[in-house]
């Protein structure tokens, strides 16, 4: 790859660190609720406030892609998050926090939705997978550094939302590099597919139970990245900052496990990769029911974010190979399905307020792997 195509891929490259911003709603919320005194239910809505917008926004998204440009369309994702991180810095209260939240999580579904094909833009096609999962590792790379930039701002900074303008710096710079940098434009499409086209390919039962397969791992990885803090600060009484940790970690295993997955599934069949990690997570989530140690805590959490990290791209692509005629509409329904991010928090806080401690998270968690497990046999057999 040439120094000029370098410098076109380097600035697109780094909006991956940006998509990675939406998982800071996982610490942020034992933040939020021990600032102001939530209860598990209410703290549950806050991730939801970020996913929600990828099943009301994905399809809207896409449309105005098609009318906009990918270039532009990430930028206007970049000027929204950068809005978003800065009014709860300025005035921080429960409703100020919570309008960060959503303007983040609109700004995320913009850019998941047009970053990934404005990378198509500067490499080709021989060249595009590999840059799709360095976007991928650059992504978890700022997902687990949130942590450690909320534990630094609370640490040295005084404060821990002293975070939202560090983000809100990162994001301007983003914006900046990618504005004065000339892309190659895309071909604008001639049409585009309606809304009722797009849901109507739900009932091929395949690509409905693939749909169901990307609500539910997103559902998984916003809830365990949620859970991981909480239940350090439950069972072994770690303050917020130091049980942060615990969400890094589960950020750190993974990043590991998509750069090995990676490698992995250009040996082994997807449908082999799918069943024997999804049942090494299920064995890990159902033993945290029962771990008490902090150690052990940290590594069952671990385990749960390496064998999950590359299921996400198994079941997207598998949904491509079943329907390669429709690839673009489908597309669209699997970035809608992250709306599981969205859905699956507000449950396991119910469930924990009902039961009295986290074991209601982690069983909700448990129901969304246990049907990851069923979906991986049945995808072949269909």
């Amino acid at each position: 790859m040439g120094k000029s195509n370098i410098s076109k891929v380097l600035p697109v490259l780094f909006g991956f660190f940006v998509m990675g911003f939406c998982d800071v709603a996982g610490i942020a919320t034992s933040y939020v609720k021990q600032d102001f005194g939530l209860s598990e239910t209410m703290a549950g809505f806050i991730p939801s406030m970020v996913f929600i917008w990828f099943l009301l926004l994905s399809i809207p998204a896409a449309v105005w892609m098609n009318r906009l440009g990918r270039k532009t369309m990430v930028m206007l994702s970049n000027v929204i998050t950068f809005a978003g991180m800065l009014i709860p810095f300025v005035s921080y209260n429960f409703v100020t926090c919570m309008t960060g939240f959503v303007l983040l999580g609109i700004g995320n579904t913009i850019l998941q939705v047009s970053l990934n094909p404005l990378l198509t833009n500067v490499v080709s096609g021989e060249r595009l997978s590999s840059m799709l999962t360095a976007g991928q590792v650059i992504k978890a790379v700022s997902s687990f550094c949130g942590p450690f930039i909320a534990a630094f701002a609370l640490g040295v900074l005084g404060e821990w939302r002293y975070l939202f303008p560090i983000f809100a710096g990162i994001t301007l710079v983003s914006t900046l590099w990618l504005m004065f940098t000339e892309l190659p434009k895309e071909t604008v499409p001639s049409e585009t597919s309606s809304a009722g086209a797009v849901f109507s390919i739900l009932k091929d039962k395949t690509i409905l139970l693939l749909f169901l397969g990307i609500f539910f791992i997103v559902g998984v990885d916003v809830g365990t990245n949620t859970v991981a803090p909480k239940l350090l600060i439950e069972r072994e009484g770690l303050p917020v900052d130091q049980a942060g940790l615990g969400a890094s970690l589960y950020f750190v295993c993974r990043t590991a496990g998509a750069l090995l997955g990676s490698f992995l599934l250009a040996k082994i069949s997807d449908t082999t990769y799918f069943r024997v990690n999804i049942l090494a997570a299920l064995a890990a989530i159902c033993l945290l029911f029962f771990a008490e140690s902090t150690v052990f805590i940290m590594v069952l959490i671990g385990c749960v974010g390496f064998f999950c990290s590359s299921i996400f791209s198994v079941i997207y692509s598998q949904a491509l190979k079943c329907r390669p005629d429709r690839a673009n509409e489908i597309s669209g329904l699997m970035i809608m399905g992250v709306c599981g991010g969205a859905v699956i928090p507000p449950l396991m806080g119910v469930l924990a307020d009902a039961i009295g401690n986290q074991t209601g998270s982690i069983v909700v968690i448990a129901a969304g792997i246990l049907y990851l497990a069923a979906c991986s046999f049945l995808i072949k057999r269909r």
